[in-house]
């Protein structure tokens, strides 16, 4: 009976982020496909205020992204790896194939506003094996 218990509690704990995974994850999708499209305008959509407040225009940051994150301007191939909670943030994991065939991961900070899920920051993570 115990055993049942605790794996009750194990399951009611779980299932709030397993019920946020895929609004976070749609929302990530949606926003590359947009990129991929060119279509600025709609992958700005998915940016949270704080990143609309640091670029201003969705041109700007379609020109940020270009630079900074060619992989996620032009992919060929993404899927989605683990949601996780960081010092009370969400982050969603996810594996970019670029267009050359180069494989990145990314980590998305996730936050949930009255438009729903949007993207609060994004980093690349270090290649494995690569280093000083």
């Amino acid at each position: 009976m115990r055993l049942y218990l605790y794996g009750a509690v194990l399951a009611a704990i779980a299932l709030p982020a397993a019920a946020q995974e895929a609004p976070i994850q749609q929302t990530i999708a949606s926003q590359l496909e947009a990129f991929n499209a060119e279509d600025v305008p709609k992958a700005w959509t998915y940016a949270s205020p704080t990143i609309k407040g640091i670029f201003g225009t969705p041109d700007q940051f379609g020109v940020m992204v270009q630079k900074l994150y060619p992989m996620v301007w032009r992919h060929d191939a993404v899927r989605m790896l683990e949601l996780r909670t960081v010092a009370g943030n969400l982050w969603q994991r996810v594996m970019i194939t670029d267009a050359g065939g180069r494989t990145y991961l990314l980590d998305y900070m996730m936050i949930e506003t009255a438009d729903g899920w949007q993207i609060n920051a994004v980093q690349l993570l270090p290649q494995q094996g690569v280093g000083a």
